[in-house]
């Protein structure tokens, strides 16, 4: 068998290689030359030019991981931010249910059906004023009148 027969094999084993090689790194390193050798095995198919079939493989693996990278990026970013269940909460509007008279004073709001420890971003905020949540700080909402 001359080299140009074996290389559908060499194509895949370098192929399962890469997956192997990224089932133990998880990094998302290796997965494009997994696409990448795929498609150059399958171009063996085509043609007996291994030039060919490698530069299938290094165009295919760089379409791929251009493609693809900032896509796998965000999907890191979003997994890697904790995220409570509290903070749908925020930009919400509510009302005041116990005064908070300075930014230092602990009152009460109630913002989509639940009663919230709040503390004024700014100014005073009186017992049935509207409310807008800003953020989160523990179990306290701060809160701006609206």
């Amino acid at each position: 068998m001359t080299m140009q027969e074996y290389m559908p094999f060499i194509w895949i084993g370098f192929a399962v290689l890469m997956a192997v090689c990224e089932a133990f790194t998880s990094q998302l390193v290796s997965i494009w030359f997994v696409i990448g050798a795929g498609c150059a095995a399958v171009a063996t198919i085509f043609t007996p030019s291994i030039p060919i079939q490698s530069a299938v493989f290094l165009i295919v693996s760089l379409v791929a991981l251009i493609v693809t990278r900032p896509l796998v990026n965000k999907l890191k970013k979003s997994k890697s931010r904790i995220s409570t269940n509290a903070e749908r909460l925020i930009g919400r509007i509510g009302d005041v249910i116990s005064d908070i008279t300075d930014a230092e004073t602990i009152g009460q709001v109630k913002v989509s059906g639940e009663i919230w420890s709040a503390k004024s971003a700014n100014t005073p905020i009186l017992k049935g004023e509207k409310i807008k949540v800003l953020s989160i700080e523990g179990v306290k909402l701060i809160v701006e009148k609206i």
